[in-house]
């Protein structure tokens, strides 16, 4: 005969509250990522308090619809809601100096408005991720619309803003080498942001950029070709095989940032890697901070983040294309695991003070 669990009252009600504030967090990320994309928040950071006209004037944007956002942002406590003293109606609203910090363009690296937009971003594949739980596979790259602007606007504030100023330099000599001029590969490149960054910086080197979308190779080319960049190339290429179709010509420099994950058959880009790289060359591979031991992320700043976009993205993004669906999460462990079976011996792994997402897989083939 069965027994009814009892129930601490006390618990239940502070997970009720958990939930609850849970559902009010979310629909503030949506707002957040809404006062990013409409360029509110960079707006606000420079007005005085202000009426929901005045700010909507000064953004270029509908007033109604800023006065309701406004209130989400009040509520939120984000926004400083005052009240005018004119005639003690009118609210007038504000950005907090110590907010806008992190919300705004100005912020670089610490704004956290640029990262809300995943979630919008994942929700428009919830009905193809709902009929995966039942049916197995996975949602591919094409669904995902805006996955590689928010990307590269990530990568350029996470990566490319600190690239050689704080991510080279972990990696002895290599600056040096760039300058005299050497051969670099970026694997899963995207738009290219980082590559062209690095073309632009080190002239005698020359670059090449794989990627399995055309969206993001012709974007990268266009970019190229604006900044007048001429020692790169880009290539719409799908990695799957790529230790059989390695190219033949072999490479200084090799790095893949926060790519390895989502390949299809991230085993198989290893192993390619790994032949592509010349006897005295350098792989660096920047991927997610985490462990491959679930109970080892309770206390990841990021652990519910990372699971969802992986579950949402990461991994079925590699199951639609008959992948292995490693996951965002797969962690230091299965990394490493990963990058021995691919031949490496020599790997070092570090973090940079700025950037608590990622670590830096600094390989040696030799």
């Amino acid at each position: 005969m069965c027994t009814m669990h009892q129930i601490d009252t006390q618990k239940s009600e502070a997970f009720a509250e958990t939930m609850i504030g849970m559902l009010n967090q979310g629909a503030l990320t949506l707002m957040t990522s809404i006062g990013h994309r409409t360029g509110l928040f960079d707006t606000m950071k420079d007005l005085p308090p202000s009426s929901s006209k005045q700010i909507a004037n000064a953004a270029g944007l509908n007033e109604r619809y800023v006065r309701e956002w406004l209130g989400a942002m009040t509520v939120g406590r984000i926004v400083e809601c005052h009240v005018n003293g004119s005639n003690g109606r009118e609210p007038l609203f504000s950005l907090p100096p110590e907010h806008a910090a992190f919300l705004t363009r100005d912020a670089g690296a610490d704004n956290i408005a640029v990262f809300s937009q995943y979630i919008p971003l994942l929700g428009t594949v919830e009905e193809k991720i709902v009929e995966c739980f039942h049916k197995g596979g996975g949602v591919p790259y094409s669904e995902f619309k805006r996955f590689h602007e928010i990307h590269e606007e990530d990568s350029g504030i996470s990566t490319v803003s600190s690239l050689t100023e704080a991510i080279l330099p972990i990696i002895p000599g290599i600056t040096e080498q760039l300058e005299r001029g050497i051969e670099v590969l970026d694997i899963g490149c995207g738009r290219g942001r980082a590559l062209n960054r690095l073309a632009v910086e080190f002239p005698n080197s020359t670059f090449t950029g794989y990627d399995l979308s055309e969206e993001a190779i012709a974007y990268a080319r266009k970019t190229a070709k604006n900044n007048g960049v001429t020692n790169i190339r880009f290539e719409v290429r799908d990695l799957t095989t790529f230790d059989d179709d390695a190219p033949q010509k072999q490479y200084d420099f090799i790095t893949s940032f926060d790519a390895i994950h989502d390949q299809a058959r991230p085993d198989r880009v290893l192993s390619g890697i790994y032949k592509a790289l010349k006897d005295n060359g350098v792989y660096l591979m920047q991927d997610i901070a985490a462990s491959s031991n679930v109970y080892e992320n309770y206390d990841h700043p990021i652990g519910p983040v990372i699971y969802t976009i992986s579950t949402m993205h990461c991994m079925t993004v590699s199951l639609a294309y008959g992948g292995m669906g490693l996951g965002t999460a797969w962690g230091k462990q299965k990394a490493l695991e990963m990058l021995e079976a691919a031949g490496f011996k020599n790997i070092d792994v570090k973090q940079l003070e700025h950037d608590f997402q990622n670590y830096y897989y600094i390989v040696r083939k030799s």
